[in-house]
């Protein structure tokens, strides 16, 4: 059976996050606010949880899932190849609506999906979020909805999807908005955006003169 916890109440924060952090470590699903939409998360680095999380939202392994941090500086354990022009991006944007495609350590030990290599990281504009990553570390997070059904705004809709496929639901009120976030890829020499979402081209290009945009 799902808990759900009002983290806008001061006890229920305290109590959803631990029980949240619990579950992610015992390899369970949780649900928890960004600072885009609602997000479904797992603890990154076991297998077995990122099958669930794909499952849960009915996914695909061609389809990886995104990876989010609770600093910029777990991006020294997880990435290699970071350029200068990757961490100004860092500094510019996070924690925000930036995702960030790098090479990833080959030493690590996790299976997102077909990554080819790469791993999607971003670091979110929430504290909620940011609380739970500290406390766990880097977590596989996607938005908490069925494919192909509108990302959630608020938890009552995540929970209507995603059921008791989730062990703890922590429910932050309805989020900034359900503008994803942008997508650039520095993994090559020219970082490339991949999708605008909350960050245009030109917001980029403030810090990235020279960014491309994919076709």
């Amino acid at each position: 059976m799902a808990r759900r916890y009002d983290t806008n109440d001061a006890t229920d924060r305290v109590t959803g996050l631990r029980e949240a952090a619990s579950a992610v470590r015992r390899g369970e699903l949780v649900v928890l606010p960004t600072d885009t939409v609602y997000g479904i998360g797992a603890d990154a680095f076991s297998s077995e949880a990122v099958a669930d999380l794909l499952a849960a939202k009915g996914r695909g392994r061609n389809m990886p899932t995104p990876v989010l941090i609770g600093s910029p500086n777990t991006l020294h354990g997880l990435v290699t190849d970071f350029s200068e022009l990757a961490w100004e991006l860092v500094d510019a944007f996070w924690p925000g609506a930036l995702t960030l495609v790098a090479r990833h350590q080959p030493s690590l030990q996790w299976d997102l999906g077909d990554t080819r290599g790469t791993v999607a990281v971003r670091m979110p504009l929430h504290p909620v979020a940011i609380e739970l990553l500290t406390e766990v570390g880097p977590m596989a997070v996607s938005s908490a909805n069925l494919t192909g059904h509108p990302a959630p705004e608020n938890c009552d809709a995540a929970q209507e999807m995603l059921g008791d496929s989730v062990s703890v639901y922590l429910d932050g009120g309805p989020t900034p908005g359900n503008v994803p976030s942008s997508i650039v890829d520095v993994s090559r020499e020219v970082p490339v955006l991949l999708r605008a979402g909350a960050l245009s081209a030109e917001e980029l290009r403030k810090v990235v003169p020279d960014l491309e945009v994919a076709n």
